[in-house]
């Protein structure tokens, strides 16, 4: 399998972690949390917590704050096709591909659901063919864009299909809930929204640079299930994040990469690029030491995370777009995403110079 074209996508409204801490100090839900919830925000929102800005769908911080299960759906129908779709129309851009030469398209999210799917508007928007096979995958958390890939991969090798659009779609702003646990308060001080979509091809693309899917592997852990996961509550989803989360992502990380690294005969040291989903801070620190990276080795997520926060599963599409238009040296690079369920799970690509 070969990346032949990626694209990504954002809302238009940038707002900075200090922005944010002053709209929800001017909010209604500011007197309602008690004064240890306040202590955590501003200690996420004032202290260096790896992020600067998010992207959110919503044209006033306001609008954040205005938390029911109408408003969320609302939210999230109206912008998770529309960035799904810019995201998609950029990697098809990229790939030099048309719309009606997609055979399959296959899109993830964890942050809203419809009926039909997501990948109907997708369909729609982008113009792709009537029997386009359409797959949507949903309750995979930050982790998603890996098995999206997989799923990709397995429909290329079957020989029935050229092309696959791969997306991932999330609008964390119509996931929003806010109570008095510090997870939560901690969630909402981490996500933004957005969309990452690649163009995958059983041939190398024409132009660019040839990025060729190796190997991957994945694991999955129910007995930690309870450490990081979306609940419903009052009609809403409420984001649970333990303490224990950055621990877990760098010890099933790190058995991932061995795995696959070793059956390619490799080591850490022949890895050129990595590209990692960033939980957060805590999360890309806990990666460096589990690894033995240097900060450097991180600095594509470290980058992604400052500017957009955590995307949850369009992340590693910012990071590998962030790679390749800096150039990164080719050859092995390391490409994992990690979240619920507890679920990890990584790709070993090869990169053309």
């Amino acid at each position: 399998m070969f990346f032949i074209g990626i694209g990504t996508a954002t809302p238009a409204a940038r707002y900075t972690k200090a922005e944010c801490l002053a709209a929800f100090q001017s909010s209604a839900w500011y007197g309602r949390l008690d004064a240890r919830a306040h202590l955590v925000a501003r200690t996420v929102l004032q202290r260096n917590n790896g992020i600067e800005a998010r992207r959110l769908a919503v044209d006033s911080l306001a609008e954040v704050f205005c938390i029911d299960p109408d408003t969320l759906s609302r939210r999230f129908l109206a912008n998770a096709p529309v960035l799904a779709a810019q995201a998609g129309e950029r990697a098809l851009a990229q790939s030099g591909l048309a719309a009606r030469q997609i055979d399959a398209v296959v899109v993830s999210t964890c942050t809203g659901y419809v009926c039909p799917g997501l990948s109907g508007y997708v369909v729609e928007r982008l113009g792709l063919r009537p029997d386009v096979q359409a797959f949507d995958l949903v309750g995979q958390g930050c982790a998603a864009a890996l098995p999206n890939l997989q799923l990709g991969s397995a429909l290329l090798k079957s020989g029935n299909y050229a092309h696959v659009l791969s997306i991932c779609v999330e609008v964390s702003s119509a996931a929003m809930y806010l109570d008095n646990d510090p997870g939560v308060l901690i969630s909402a001080c981490l996500f933004g929204d957005g969309a990452g979509a690649a163009v995958l091809s059983r041939t190398p693309g024409s132009s660019g640079r040839r990025m060729e899917w190796k190997d991957s592997t994945s694991l999955i852990e129910p007995a930690q299930r309870d450490a990081l996961k979306f609940e419903q509550r009052a009609g809403m989803l409420r984001n649970i994040l333990t303490r224990e989360v950055p621990a877990l992502a760098a010890n099933y990380a790190e058995q991932v990469l061995n795995t696959v690294l070793q059956r390619a005969g490799l080591g850490c040291s022949d890895i050129s690029a990595w590209i990692m989903h960033a939980g957060g801070r805590d999360v890309l620190l806990a990666l460096e030491r589990r690894l033995n990276l240097q900060p450097d080795d991180l600095r594509y997520s470290a980058a992604m995370l400052r500017e957009y926060g955590n995307l949850s599963s369009a992340f590693v599409y910012f990071v590998l777009q962030a790679a390749l238009e800096d150039d990164a040296p080719g050859g092995w690079w390391w490409l994992s995403s990690f979240g619920a369920g507890f679920s990890c799970h990584g790709a070993l690509l090869e990169v053309s110079p």
